[in-house]
Protein backbone atom coordinates (compact mmCIF):
# COMPACT_ATOMS: atom_id res chain seq x y z
CA UNK A 1 0.00 0.00 0.00
CA UNK A 2 0.94 3.36 -0.68
CA UNK A 3 0.01 7.21 0.59
CA UNK A 4 -0.69 10.21 -1.83
CA UNK A 5 -1.05 13.41 0.24
CA UNK A 6 -3.60 15.48 -1.35
CA UNK A 7 -2.90 19.00 -0.31
CA UNK A 8 -5.19 20.74 -2.49
CA UNK A 9 -6.77 22.57 0.10
CA UNK A 10 -3.21 22.66 2.84
CA UNK A 11 -1.81 20.71 4.97
CA UNK A 12 -2.10 20.84 9.26
CA UNK A 13 -1.49 18.60 12.32
CA UNK A 14 -4.74 18.09 13.18
CA UNK A 15 -6.13 17.45 9.18
CA UNK A 16 -3.51 15.03 8.68
CA UNK A 17 -4.27 13.06 11.89
CA UNK A 18 -8.28 12.94 10.97
CA UNK A 19 -7.53 11.58 7.52
CA UNK A 20 -5.23 8.73 8.35
CA UNK A 21 -7.60 8.17 10.80
CA UNK A 22 -10.35 7.89 8.31
CA UNK A 23 -8.68 6.07 6.29
CA UNK A 24 -8.62 3.23 8.91
CA UNK A 25 -5.43 3.73 11.15
CA UNK A 26 -5.97 2.14 14.31
CA UNK A 27 -8.30 4.38 16.92
CA UNK A 28 -7.34 1.87 19.54
CA UNK A 29 -3.69 2.15 19.25
CA UNK A 30 -3.91 5.85 19.27
CA UNK A 31 -5.80 6.05 22.21
CA UNK A 32 -3.63 3.45 24.28
CA UNK A 33 -0.59 5.91 23.25
CA UNK A 34 -2.03 9.34 24.22
CA UNK A 35 -3.14 7.74 27.54
CA UNK A 36 0.75 6.73 28.13
CA UNK A 37 1.72 10.10 27.77
CA UNK A 38 -0.15 10.71 31.50
CA UNK A 39 -0.78 14.47 30.41
CA UNK A 40 -4.66 13.97 30.69
CA UNK A 41 -4.65 16.66 32.59
CA UNK A 42 -3.35 19.31 30.03
CA UNK A 43 -5.82 18.19 27.09
CA UNK A 44 -8.72 15.66 26.07
CA UNK A 45 -9.68 15.18 22.42
CA UNK A 46 -12.82 14.12 20.53
CA UNK A 47 -13.05 12.35 16.97
CA UNK A 48 -15.88 12.95 15.48
CA UNK A 49 -17.13 12.87 12.05
CA UNK A 50 -18.90 16.29 10.20
CA UNK A 51 -19.50 17.68 7.13
CA UNK A 52 -16.86 19.68 4.83
CA UNK A 53 -19.12 20.88 1.83
CA UNK A 54 -21.47 18.14 1.94
CA UNK A 55 -18.61 16.02 2.43
CA UNK A 56 -18.34 13.30 5.50
CA UNK A 57 -15.06 13.78 6.69
CA UNK A 58 -13.39 12.69 10.06
CA UNK A 59 -12.80 15.74 12.31
CA UNK A 60 -9.75 15.36 15.88
CA UNK A 61 -10.34 17.95 17.85
CA UNK A 62 -7.98 18.64 20.78
CA UNK A 63 -9.40 20.17 23.81
CA UNK A 64 -7.15 22.07 26.26
CA UNK A 65 -8.60 23.06 29.79
CA UNK A 66 -9.37 26.53 29.47
CA UNK A 67 -11.42 26.27 26.21
CA UNK A 68 -14.37 24.21 27.47
CA UNK A 69 -16.23 21.80 25.22
CA UNK A 70 -14.97 22.97 22.16
CA UNK A 71 -12.19 23.01 20.52
CA UNK A 72 -10.78 26.07 17.46
CA UNK A 73 -8.20 23.22 15.05
CA UNK A 74 -4.82 23.06 14.43
CA UNK A 75 -3.95 26.51 15.81
CA UNK A 76 -1.65 28.79 13.77
CA UNK A 77 1.73 28.71 13.97
CA UNK A 78 1.96 30.98 17.39
CA UNK A 79 -0.70 28.98 18.48
CA UNK A 80 0.34 26.54 16.47
CA UNK A 81 -2.57 24.84 14.55
CA UNK A 82 -3.67 22.31 16.44
CA UNK A 83 -2.57 25.39 15.35
CA UNK A 84 -5.78 26.01 16.67
CA UNK A 85 -7.43 29.34 17.00
CA UNK A 86 -7.02 30.41 20.25
CA UNK A 87 -6.45 33.80 21.84
CA UNK A 88 -3.43 35.54 21.54
CA UNK A 89 -3.57 35.42 25.77
CA UNK A 90 -3.90 31.88 25.70
CA UNK A 91 -0.83 30.71 28.02
CA UNK A 92 0.71 27.00 27.44
CA UNK A 93 3.72 25.50 29.46
CA UNK A 94 6.73 25.92 26.94
CA UNK A 95 8.63 23.32 26.36
CA UNK A 96 11.83 22.52 24.54
CA UNK A 97 12.75 20.39 21.94
CA UNK A 98 14.69 17.82 24.98
CA UNK A 99 11.42 18.26 26.96
CA UNK A 100 8.80 16.76 24.01
CA UNK A 101 11.39 14.13 22.81
CA UNK A 102 11.54 13.10 26.49
CA UNK A 103 7.74 13.21 26.74
CA UNK A 104 7.73 11.04 23.07
CA UNK A 105 10.00 8.56 24.25
CA UNK A 106 8.47 7.73 27.27
CA UNK A 107 5.23 7.18 25.43
CA UNK A 108 3.93 3.32 24.52
CA UNK A 109 4.62 4.64 20.91
CA UNK A 110 6.53 1.98 18.85
CA UNK A 111 10.05 2.87 17.73
CA UNK A 112 9.33 3.69 14.38
CA UNK A 113 6.71 5.77 15.48
CA UNK A 114 8.71 7.85 18.29
CA UNK A 115 11.84 8.43 15.58
CA UNK A 116 9.32 10.09 13.20
CA UNK A 117 7.65 12.26 15.90
CA UNK A 118 10.98 13.36 16.84
CA UNK A 119 12.13 14.38 12.82
CA UNK A 120 8.82 16.52 12.54
CA UNK A 121 9.23 17.87 15.96
CA UNK A 122 12.81 18.55 14.90
CA UNK A 123 11.89 20.21 11.60
CA UNK A 124 9.41 22.46 13.19
CA UNK A 125 12.32 23.79 15.83
CA UNK A 126 14.68 24.20 13.32
CA UNK A 127 12.54 26.18 11.62
CA UNK A 128 11.69 28.44 14.43
CA UNK A 129 14.95 28.39 15.78
CA UNK A 130 16.21 29.97 12.17
CA UNK A 131 13.37 32.19 12.41
CA UNK A 132 14.03 33.97 15.67
CA UNK A 133 18.16 34.14 15.28
CA UNK A 134 18.36 31.76 18.19
CA UNK A 135 20.26 28.26 18.80
CA UNK A 136 17.37 25.34 18.79
CA UNK A 137 17.88 24.64 22.80
CA UNK A 138 17.37 28.12 23.57
CA UNK A 139 14.43 28.49 22.44
CA UNK A 140 11.21 27.58 23.94
CA UNK A 141 8.59 27.17 21.04
CA UNK A 142 4.63 28.02 21.77
CA UNK A 143 3.82 25.71 18.89
CA UNK A 144 6.29 22.92 19.63
CA UNK A 145 5.59 22.94 23.44
CA UNK A 146 2.19 23.24 23.27
CA UNK A 147 0.56 20.43 24.06
CA UNK A 148 -1.94 20.28 21.54
CA UNK A 149 1.43 20.37 18.92
CA UNK A 150 2.49 17.19 20.43
CA UNK A 151 -0.83 15.21 20.59
CA UNK A 152 -1.10 16.00 16.49
CA UNK A 153 2.60 15.15 15.90
CA UNK A 154 2.49 11.39 18.13
CA UNK A 155 -0.98 10.84 16.87
CA UNK A 156 0.48 11.34 13.04
CA UNK A 157 3.44 9.05 13.82
CA UNK A 158 1.38 6.62 15.28
CA UNK A 159 -1.19 6.22 12.96
CA UNK A 160 0.98 6.36 9.80
CA UNK A 161 3.58 3.54 11.62
CA UNK A 162 0.32 1.80 11.90
CA UNK A 163 -0.90 1.87 8.18
CA UNK A 164 3.12 1.12 6.99
CA UNK A 165 3.14 2.97 3.49
CA UNK A 166 5.40 1.59 1.27
CA UNK A 167 5.37 4.95 -0.72
CA UNK A 168 4.73 8.38 0.15
CA UNK A 169 3.60 10.76 -2.50
CA UNK A 170 2.37 14.33 -1.86
CA UNK A 171 1.02 16.76 -3.90
CA UNK A 172 2.08 21.09 -4.27
CA UNK A 173 1.44 22.62 -0.17
CA UNK A 174 -1.64 24.49 -1.63
CA UNK A 175 -1.23 27.59 0.49
CA UNK A 176 -3.71 31.05 0.92
CA UNK A 177 -2.40 34.50 1.02
CA UNK A 178 -2.50 37.36 3.31
CA UNK A 179 -1.93 37.58 6.97
CA UNK A 180 -2.75 35.86 10.27
CA UNK A 181 -2.59 37.25 13.56
CA UNK A 182 -0.52 35.60 16.08
CA UNK A 183 1.82 35.70 19.48
CA UNK A 184 4.37 37.85 18.03
CA UNK A 185 2.02 39.95 16.05
CA UNK A 186 0.83 40.28 12.22
CA UNK A 187 2.34 37.94 9.81
CA UNK A 188 2.79 36.72 6.09
CA UNK A 189 0.85 33.62 4.72
CA UNK A 190 2.89 31.72 4.04
CA UNK A 191 3.92 32.14 8.01
CA UNK A 192 7.78 32.47 8.69
CA UNK A 193 8.30 28.94 9.55
CA UNK A 194 6.31 27.64 6.98
CA UNK A 195 8.78 28.83 4.32
CA UNK A 196 11.62 27.97 6.24
CA UNK A 197 10.59 24.63 6.48
CA UNK A 198 9.67 24.42 2.38
CA UNK A 199 12.62 26.02 1.23
CA UNK A 200 15.27 23.67 3.06
CA UNK A 201 13.26 20.80 2.05
CA UNK A 202 12.39 22.29 -1.37
CA UNK A 203 8.77 20.93 -1.26
CA UNK A 204 7.00 22.23 -4.22
CA UNK A 205 4.30 24.92 -3.73
CA UNK A 206 1.63 27.11 -5.46
CA UNK A 207 -0.18 30.02 -3.55
CA UNK A 208 -4.28 30.36 -4.19
CA UNK A 209 -6.25 33.37 -3.37
CA UNK A 210 -7.54 31.85 -0.45
CA UNK A 211 -7.65 34.89 2.41
CA UNK A 212 -5.38 33.14 5.37
CA UNK A 213 -3.28 30.41 6.39
CA UNK A 214 -3.69 26.98 5.03
CA UNK A 215 -0.47 25.08 5.38
CA UNK A 216 0.50 25.60 9.03
CA UNK A 217 4.26 24.73 10.32
CA UNK A 218 3.23 21.38 11.23
CA UNK A 219 1.51 20.11 8.16
CA UNK A 220 4.90 21.29 6.60
CA UNK A 221 6.74 19.45 8.69
CA UNK A 222 4.99 16.39 8.16
CA UNK A 223 5.31 16.52 4.61
CA UNK A 224 9.33 17.24 5.36
CA UNK A 225 9.80 14.46 7.40
CA UNK A 226 8.09 12.23 4.75
CA UNK A 227 8.94 13.49 0.97
CA UNK A 228 10.78 12.16 -1.16
CA UNK A 229 10.23 13.86 -4.59
CA UNK A 230 9.34 11.02 -5.92
CA UNK A 231 6.39 11.46 -8.70
CA UNK A 232 2.85 10.00 -8.22
CA UNK A 233 2.56 6.86 -10.82
CA UNK A 234 0.97 7.86 -13.61
CA UNK A 235 -1.86 5.16 -13.61
CA UNK A 236 -3.00 4.19 -10.41
CA UNK A 237 -5.81 2.09 -8.90
CA UNK A 238 -7.58 3.76 -5.52
CA UNK A 239 -8.19 1.21 -2.70
CA UNK A 240 -9.57 3.87 0.01
CA UNK A 241 -10.09 7.60 0.70
CA UNK A 242 -9.72 9.47 4.19
CA UNK A 243 -11.21 12.46 4.21
CA UNK A 244 -9.62 14.94 7.45
CA UNK A 245 -11.64 18.17 8.55
CA UNK A 246 -9.91 21.34 8.95
CA UNK A 247 -11.18 24.33 11.22
CA UNK A 248 -9.81 27.29 9.33
CA UNK A 249 -12.39 29.65 7.46
CA UNK A 250 -11.78 29.10 3.42
CA UNK A 251 -13.17 27.30 0.73
CA UNK A 252 -12.53 23.84 1.51
CA UNK A 253 -10.96 23.06 4.33
CA UNK A 254 -10.16 19.17 4.22
CA UNK A 255 -7.16 17.27 3.37
CA UNK A 256 -7.56 14.47 1.59
CA UNK A 257 -5.03 10.79 1.50
CA UNK A 258 -5.73 8.11 -0.19
CA UNK A 259 -4.60 4.91 -0.11
CA UNK A 260 -3.21 3.70 -3.27
CA UNK A 261 -1.31 0.91 -5.68
CA UNK A 262 0.45 1.41 -8.85
CA UNK A 263 -1.67 -0.15 -11.53
CA UNK A 264 0.25 -3.67 -12.77
CA UNK A 265 1.93 -3.86 -9.48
Amino acid sequence: MDLYFDCGSGISGDMSVAALLDLGADREKLDSVLKSINLDNEFKYVISKRQVNAISATDFDVILPDEGEHYHGDHHHHDEHHEHHHGLSHEHIHRNLDDVNAIIEKSSASEEAKTLAKRIFQIVAEAEAKVHGKDIKEVHFHEVGAIDSIADILSFAVLFEDLKPEKVYFSPLTEGRGFVECQHGRLSVPVPAVCEIVSKYQLPMKITDNDGEMVTPTGAAIAAALYTGEKLPEVFVINKIGYGAGKRHYANPMLRVMSIKEKGE
